[in-house]
């Protein structure tokens, strides 16, 4: 079959978000064929170019979120009455009682709600269509009285009352950039209106994008969140007035209420996320946990090896910034010299932008306040037990040397999604000491001790634990790879989306006809078969090698039919 996997801010290109789990996921289904879809975030990462693709990929198609030609809006009467029905709506739902909250509050979207911000989004979309684009209005002073006139109408929560024309067009601009996927021209029969699938591979405007081809051409959504979406708008910009935090979190709950409703199915990478999409108004018998695929091999010589660890030293291994909260980590590093004199702790990874090297400068200066040179004892003068160091030097050379470096992992997050560091940990045979966290407690499964997170004194105490028991430890290790080769390896993800992929399929209904050379019809837009090992599908599979029966161009796609065996006359 043909899949449509549409990506934001990451595959195919170099640098971004969820590039190596794509990339591994069409790697792993030669059997299909993949169309990609990119939205790119910036000209660097534009610039930056793409990985190599593999041969199942038979076409990229991208555009920038980051930047939109502007049409002028030279919208005649009657499109300009269309466009501000559609959004004049759109703001009203915004606005209507019981929208607005944070990400405490319970969400609760009536069907009548739903159905308006539906109808409201797909009549902008269709309008796009119509006039060959949207940004020019989304830009205009239209959008921004309609916001104001949805603001001030009576029974409008407080927030959106007390909004000013600041916080109306910081609104206003934000929607516009949100919306930039209802312009695209991709929602044709030669786009993709022409795959089987659309695999959004994050919430927002990849979620959009296949919203869209589901509405156009009846394809069916699935929908990966390994971080989930609406959680991250309600914990972006803290200093915006509460207007703007109400009115952009009322906009992106319900566009994920939307796109939780039309997705055929929705994987949650892990059990946090899962709960998150419920809370948005995802339907339960529509989630399928898969957890992100990881690549074992790189940590096979350390997990079959554990025995050459430090057995006095920490480790601490990801990228430096203050949800990690490495102060906690120091403090509790100075309490377990307390317990076990002889203890270091080193501290391997990069800072996460200027953000994160201020954090590592702080975090230098402490740990020189809380560890000064020793004159005696087990280190020699000038010592520091916490070395701050980087993969590639000559004493960490690859990450697996990193884990194999000490006898403990230590996690000290205060907010994290699904663990990557926690995993590799495992995969190389590591004990581990963690902060209950994001999806912590799933992902260590009863193999490592988890505490409290910003508290100190629950971490120094389970580090002490494992330091002076080292049986203890080797069972954690041993217990914490053997599941992670079972649970969060590339193979169980690729064979989990390969079954959800042919579950979709094989229960949504044929949306086009398509024909093979004595006029039967084909179910999918690649034949199955074509790739079926057998003498019977040697000319199919010299077709294939050819480019395929027929690319999507709207003309009948041509293949051998298959033999019936036997037994089956």
């Amino acid at each position: 079959m043909r899949i449509g996997l549409i990506a934001e801010g990451g595959y195919p290109y170099v640098s971004g978000d969820a590039g190596l789990w794509c990339d591994r996921l069409v790697r792993g289904l030669g059997q299909h064929e993949f169309d990609i879809y990119a939205l790119s975030r910036s000209r660097r990462q534009e610039d930056e170019g793409w990985v190599p693709l593999p041969a199942q990929v038979s076409r990229v198609r991208t555009a920038p979120l980051w930047t939109a030609d502007d049409d002028g809006d030279g919208y005649g009467r009657r499109a300009r009455r269309r466009f501000a029905e559609c959004y004049g709506e759109l703001a009203a739902v915004l606005c209507a009682g019981g929208a607005l909250g944070g990400p405490r509050a319970p969400v609760e979207v009536s069907a009548t709600e739903a159905d308006r911000f539906g109808n409201a989004l797909y009549g902008l979309a269709e309008l796009a269509r119509d006039e060959g684009g949207l940004v020019g209005a989304l830009r205009s002073e239209a959008a921004v009285r309609a916001l104001e006139r949805a603001c001030r109408t009576r029974g409008a929560p407080a927030p959106a009352r007390e909004a000013r024309v600041t916080d109306l067009l910081v609104v206003a601009a934000h929607l516009e950039r949100a919306l930039r996927p209802l312009s695209l021209d991709w929602y044709e029969d030669a786009g993709l209106g022409s795959v089987d699938l659309c695999h959004a591979a994050s919430g927002g405007p990849a979620a959009l994008t296949g919203l869209l081809a589901h509405h156009f051409c009846g394809v069916p959504l699935l929908l990966t969140e390994y971080g989930v979406r609406l959680r991250s708008h309600y914990l972006a910009a803290p200093d915006s007035s509460p207007a703007v935090r109400s009115l952009l979190a009322a906009f992106h709950g319900r566009l994920a209420t939307e796109t939780y409703t039309r997705a055929a199915l929705i994987t949650p990478g892990n059990g946090h996320a899962r709960r998150w999409q419920e809370r948005c108004g995802a339907e339960r018998g529509k989630l399928r946990t898969v957890h992100p695929g990881m690549d074992a091999s790189p940590f096979a010589e350390v997990g079959e090896s554990p025995e050459g660890a430090d057995p006095d030293t920490l480790v601490w291994v990801g990228r430096v910034e203050p949800a990690k909260d490495l102060v906690s980590l120091l403090h509790a590093f100075a309490e377990v010299r307390k317990e076990e004199p002889k203890t270091r702790l080193r501290i391997v990874g990069t800072p996460s932008g200027a953000e994160g090297a201020a954090y590592l400068g702080h975090c230098k200066v402490l740990a020189a306040q809380l560890f000064p040179d020793e004159a005696e004892g087990p280190h020699t003068v000038g010592d520091n037990p916490v070395s701050f160091e980087e993969i590639g030097g000559p004493e960490i050379p690859s990450l697996a040397d990193a884990y194999a470096s000490g006898a403990v992992t230590v996690l000290s997050s205060v907010v994290e999604g699904f663990p990557t560091g926690l995993v590799e940990a495992m995969l190389c045979g590591r004990a581990t000491v963690s902060t209950d966290v994001g999806a912590v407690v799933e992902v260590i499964g009863g193999t490592g001790l988890v505490v409290p997170p910003r508290n100190p004194r629950a971490l120094a105490e389970a580090c002490v634990a494992l330091l002076r028991d080292p049986e203890r430890r080797d069972r954690l290790g041993a217990a914490a790879r053997a599941r992670a080769l079972e649970l969060f390896t590339v193979e169980q993800n690729v064979a989990a989306f390969h079954g959800i992929y042919l579950e979709i399929v094989s229960r949504t209904p044929v949306r086009r006809v398509v024909l093979d050379e004595a006029g039967a019809p084909l179910p999918f837009a690649v034949p199955a078969e074509a790739h079926v090992p057998g003498r019977w599908t040697e000319r199919s599979a010299r077709l294939v090698a050819r480019g395929g029966p027929v690319r999507p161009t709207g003309a009948p796609v041509r293949a051998t039919t298959l033999p019936m065996a036997e037994g089956a006359r």
